[in-house]
């Protein structure tokens, strides 16, 4: 059980660190120094490298929570703190498809083709996605460590 919960931390450190790190560092550094397609071409290089890592995280943390949930003997077995990070890591999971696949894929695609204007304006929608999945994700972090010291107790 230990190596599936360290698993499961790993991921969602990797998942949640590097939304923080992008959204509160990265971006507005981006901003000081860097020209608007200077900045598309980083914003593109970035959510390459880091959408790969949160592919597999998402892997791994719906692996390893479902299958310490079974463990645990299923869903009416587990405590109140588990009901509400599955919920709520659930839907980071569809933001951030979402994000992928409305945004990111044709960011991308514009930022090849130079289409300056429409890529800002995806990467801004992508930027307030990014703060919203944040949140959810500080929001499941503190749910989970209010959870193991029993603030949660039915």
């Amino acid at each position: 059980m230990i190596l599936f919960k360290a698993i499961h931390l790993i991921a969602v450190l990797i998942w949640v660190g590097g939304m923080f790190f992008a959204y509160m560092v990265l971006r507005p550094a981006a901003v000081d120094v860097l020209q608007p397609p200077e900045r598309l071409r980083l914003w593109d290089n970035v959510f390459h490298r880091f959408f790969n890592w949160v592919w597999g995280a998402i892997g791994l943390i719906l692996v390893t929570g479902f299958y310490m949930i079974y463990l645990f003997g299923g869903m009416a077995h587990v405590q109140m703190h588990v009901h509400i990070m599955l919920l709520l890591g659930l839907v980071m999971t569809v933001v951030y498809c979402y994000v992928f696949f409305a945004y990111y894929v044709p960011f991308t695609l514009h930022v090849a083709k130079e289409r300056w204007k429409e890529a800002g304006e995806l990467l801004g929608k992508i930027r307030k996605l990014v703060a919203l999945n944040l949140s959810l994700g500080m929001i499941t972090v503190t749910v989970a460590v209010i959870g193991v010291a029993g603030g949660f107790a039915r």
